[in-house]
């Protein structure tokens, strides 16, 4: 493939790009960890929006490899999941017949570089040296990488094994091992593993594929179908440095209708670039993507803190397309990988002062399943739009049987209409609106009309589940009823913008829901509540993100209700929206004291990743992330949605920050 010249030049060049500190590396932007074997290990993931490769403890490896948008019936409650696929990128590396593992490893660290999601494992075995690092490409989605560096301390015998394991969640696996050469350029060859599996229904075709580049070429290859694996065996020298590359390719009939051919293009394509080409180009998609950057003077901790959620929402988000992540983002199997109101209400908001075409491509999502919601209000016996609880691929209802939330649960329509709403005012994009904003906030508006129930002059939503859930089939909950109302002023509002005629019915209804109070002034939850404990924030959302209440009477109602949320088991986001309160009124250091409180007793080890809640262990929770975002950008950096655009007011600051910048990406 090259001559000794070109060989030389891309040993140096890869030698390089092993040893140097990844781009951006400093304390701030690199999450490190000592591994050792008797610690609690959640792994931390390399992302690019398409595809998470969760870390491992053990050497090059990954725990797990989600790819996005390939869903199937699979696990709990008979509806669609996300499917662990095969990694290609999986290595076992043997010296003189001891395979490595964690186990037997000493000086082991591992570190995320968080300016571009590149993970670095370094180690000493025998007095060998060892390390690797692997990126999923962001300039290529369904690509990943891995360097690999293997210093000999001493003469020994080497064994690589690419192993492509099969997950439970896949069947009917076909492998193929086998050398391309092309037409194109002579001489030139690469062996490829190959696997096609089935999704466990059969409907969708999953395929990965690898190649391994080294000094030698071709690498030579000894596969074994048996165990799904191809194996390399060299003798290194005493003090020998060997290097070499592994692509991957992970793709299905999720994403091209011939994914088998295709996955083995992108592997070429990947293999024959220069050696630093891929690196420098994954690099510089990232760098794009952080001038959407907080910055926060005066605390190191919680700027890497922020950096680490900042650089989660990022890495498991896409700037094109149609997509919307999951609470749990690219990093496993939490919550079906379906998508919630997570996105709209607590994921969204940050990106559209960070990085609007991330928002927009959620929207987008929304909109492109727009006629399912319209089938799911039909089958409800509702006009317009009613969007399910959890949605996967179809945009139809996913959720489980058992759970009922799918059934009762109905603010997520009046969520999406109000993520629609704000991704215009911040942009005041009138093409947007009209062809995909307006579509949206119109039949959401239908659907309200025929839902509410009008009583006495006054408009009831009836047998709901509450944003807080463990208030079931109840009457008025505040926040379903708020959302509704905003849902339908923001659809009349639109329909003005576009020189449309809106139904007079919409701010009737919206002016006349029904929206109940104590003899004190606290707002009531629902018709019905008597002061029992409570799962999450609901009345205190009527603040932020709806703005239907004032500073005073927010105050009054964040008194009453914080202290019937339990300290654990909680989510994060609702503190999040408790240091919104506080900083937007003036309180800055018990703001301060919420905003920390909401996502540090939930960091897991060794990286600190953020479980939903204190002694959770699922991470990574995109939405607590989204939500601790929420509150910098709009509580202390004084962001605020009007109709005229985004605003900045002044900011009130923690005594202990010396500032805080937040950058933006808008209109790339």
């Amino acid at each position: 493939m090259m001559n000794k010249r070109n060989k030389f030049r891309a040993l140096i060049i890869l030698l390089g790009m092993v040893a140097a500190q990844p781009l951006g590396a400093s304390d701030e932007w690199v999450v490190s960890a000592e591994i050792k074997p008797d610690t609690p290990y959640f792994g931390i993931t390399s992302a690019n929006g398409t595809i998470g490769m969760v870390s491992s403890r053990e050497p090059f490896q990954c725990e797990n490899v989600i790819l996005a948008d390939v869903y199937d019936v699979f696990g709990r409650g008979r509806v669609s999941n996300f499917l662990p696929q095969v990694n290609p990128v999986h290595l076992e590396i043997t010296l003189d017949g001891s395979r490595i593992t964690s186990s037997r490893v000493k000086d082991y660290v591992q570190r995320m570089d968080l300016s571009d999601g590149s993970f670095t494992g370094e180690m000493d075995f025998r007095g060998h040296r060892l390390s690797y690092t692997y990126r999923a490409l962001r300039s290529l989605p369904e690509a990943m990488m891995m360097e690999v560096s293997i210093t000999a301390a001493k003469a020994c015998s080497l064994r690589i094994d690419n192993i492509h394991a099969l997950p439970s969640s896949l069947r009917d696996p076909s492998m193929t091992a086998r050398t391309l050469t092309f037409h194109h350029k002579k001489g030139t060859r690469l062996n490829l593993l190959t696997t096609l599996s089935l999704s466990p229904t059969g409907k969708v075709r999953c395929v990965s594929s690898s190649t391994i580049l080294m000094d030698d070429d071709p690498v030579h290859m000894q596969p074994d179908m048996d165990k799904h694996l191809y194996r390399i065996e060299r003798v290194l020298a005493a003090g020998e440095t060997l290097t070499f590359r592994l692509f991957g390719a992970l793709i299905s009939t999720a994403q091209v209708s011939d994914p088998l051919n295709q996955a083995e293009r992108i592997v070429t394509y990947a293999a024959l670039q220069e050696p630093d080409e891929l690196v420098r180009r994954h690099k510089e998609a990232w760098r794009q993507l952080w001038k959407g950057d907080i910055r926060i003077g005066g605390d190191e901790t919680i700027q890497r803190e922020v950096r680490t959620m900042l650089y989660h929402l990022y890495a498991f988000n896409r700037t094109s397309g149609s997509f919307s992540p999951s609470p749990m983002g690219l990093s496993g199997l939490g919550y079906n990988g379906h998508v919630f109101w997570d996105t709209e209400i607590f994921m969204m908001p940050s990106l559209l002062v960070l990085n609007p075409a991330m928002a927009r491509s959620n929207l987008q999502y929304r909109f492109d399943r727009l006629a399912e919601a319209r089938r799911n209000a039909a089958s409800w016996g509702y006009l317009g739009a009613m969007f399910p609880w959890e949605s996967a691929d179809s945009g139809a209802e996913e959720c489980p049987v058992t759970s009922l939330s799918g059934t009762f649960q109905h603010h997520v329509t009046a969520d999406v209409a109000i993520a629609a709403w704000n991704y215009f005012r911040a942009t005041q994009d009138y093409d947007w609106l009209r062809d995909t904003g307006w579509p949206i906030l119109e039949a959401t508006a239908q659907f309200w009309v025929s839902r509410v129930e009008e009583q006495d002059g006054i408009y009831h939503i009836r047998n709901v589940m509450a944003a807080d859930e463990w208030a079931l089939n109840v009457d008025d909950d505040a926040y379903t009823n708020g959302a509704a109302k905003r849902n339908l002023e923001y659809a009349a509002e639109a329909a003005g913008s576009l020189g449309l005629t809106a139904p007079a019915e919409w701010r009737a209804i919206a002016d006349a829901l029904a929206l109940e109070s104590f003899e004190g002034g606290v707002i009531r939850e629902h018709a019905t509540y008597d002061g029992a404990q409570i799962k999450q924030g609901d009345v205190v959302l009527l603040y932020w993100p709806l703005g239907l209440t004032d500073g005073p009477q927010a105050l009054r109602d964040l008194a009453y209700y914080q202290p019937k949320v339990p300290k654990k088991g909680t989510p994060a986001m609702t503190k999040c929206i408790y240091s919104i309160i506080c900083s937007r009124e003036g309180r800055t250091e018990e703001a301060l004291r919420w905003f920390t409180d909401a996502y540090r007793p939930n960091l897991k080890g060794p990286f600190g990743v953020m479980a939903e809640f204190e002694g959770g262990t699922n991470p990574y929770f995109l939405t607590g992330a989204g939500g601790v975002l929420q509150a910098l950008v709009f509580g202390f950096g004084g962001y605020d949605l009007t109709d005229k655009g985004l605003v900045r007011r002044g900011q009130n600051l923690p005594r202990e920050w010396t500032s805080l910048e937040i950058g933006s990406v808008a209109g790339e």
